[in-house]
């Protein structure tokens, strides 16, 4: 994924310099006056390309570039994404013009979108409720369904977006993908395989089939995916808060916060009061502790999965696994069959 290209198209120490597949997508008649690398990634080069529009006007636009299959499918995913997020509530991203491959090297691919020059400083919880909750709630699900119409990435892994009418069934094979690619990084053990089994027969039913019982439904909902404090920040210019590296799908609103729960997550309880002022809480409400718990065990082990050499993750894993089996691991209730062959 990450990029391999060529000396004449870095960013930065006078080259302006671009692919003409990126020239395209960029305003007609703009001239390239610099280009920078800007922010940092993992996986991706990412830069700046400053430009003076053809009446004289700069603009700045902000470009990720990776490479190979894995890394086009990334720059897709990571466009649908942010085009979902900013035509629902388009004040909280940047907007997103592009994705494509560079015509001069064909493995390399490229998203470009207006750049935003942003202070990581913390969004008022208040604010930051009230744009999120805006997301949820207005959002809506093109087919009624939980998923996404293209598969998008939480680092350089996959995400399960398959459409499910169930959310039980969605996070259950959602879950069961996170675990299985945390496995096949970090290999098995006699503990993992019987926590999971638990997990899946009855703590996953336990906390989350309540929500779809009784009457209650759960209203799909845009989710960033991946919203930690380090894909936030705050516009220099204006002040506007804006979020950004989404990797969305339609999930319970609930999931968003299950990023939230690690103590080195910045987004305080603070946040989630803030953002339940606009949005009540999910019933039966008893259960939104245990449902925060559940959520932030899918991103764990997503997380471990991604940073194989960091056994500390999986310890973490295990430690927030043990804990929801011995609060929510004794029911009588066992999960469907759908979620149970994911």
């Amino acid at each position: 994924m990450n990029y391999n290209g060529v000396g004449s198209l870095e960013f930065g120490e006078g080259n302006t310099a671009l692919d003409p597949a990126v020239l395209k997508e960029l305003p007609e008649g703009c001239k390239v006056t610099c280009t920078e690398s800007h922010g940092v990634s993992f996986w991706a080069k990412t830069g700046r390309i400053g430009v003076l529009l053809s009446d004289r006007t700069p603009r700045s636009f902000f470009i990720k570039v990776l490479s190979d299959e894995t890394g086009k499918n990334m720059v897709r995913g990571e466009f649908e994404s942010m085009c979902a997020v900013h035509s629902v509530v388009p004040e909280f991203a940047p907007k997103p013009i592009a994705w494509g491959t560079y015509a001069t090297i064909p493995h390399t691919h490229f998203f470009l979108c207006e750049f935003r020059d942003m202070i990581d400083d913390m969004p008022s919880p208040d604010k930051f409720g009230a744009l999120l909750s805006s997301l949820h709630q207005r959002s809506v699900s093109p087919n009624g369904k939980f998923g996404f119409h293209t598969t998008t990435y939480a680092g350089n892994l996959p995400q399960f977006v398959q459409w499910e009418d169930s959310w039980e069934v969605f996070f259950s094979r959602s879950m069961r993908r996170a675990l299985d690619l945390e496995i096949a990084r970090k290999g098995t053990s006699e503990e993992l395989d019987l926590l999971s089994h638990t997990l899946f027969a009855k703590v996953i039913p336990r906390l989350l089939g309540p929500l779809e019982s009784e009457g209650r439904t759960v209203k799909p909902s845009l989710v960033h995916g991946d919203l930690w404090y380090a894909n936030s920040g705050i516009d220099v210019a204006d002040g506007q808060t804006l979020i950004f590296d989404a990797c969305c799908f339609f999930a319970h609103n609930e999931y968003e916060f299950g990023q939230w729960r690690p103590a080195c997550n910045r987004f305080g309880d603070e946040y989630i009061t803030a953002y339940n002022s606009f949005v009540q809480i999910s019933s039966p409400e008893e259960d939104f502790e245990g449902r925060m718990d559940l959520y932030r065990l899918r991103f764990d082990t997503h997380v471990s999965a991604l940073f194989v050499d960091n056994e500390t993750l999986r310890t973490q894993v295990l430690d927030v696994m043990r804990d929801l089996v011995q609060r929510y691991g004794q029911g009588e209730r066992v999960c469907t069959e759908a979620a149970v062959s994911c």
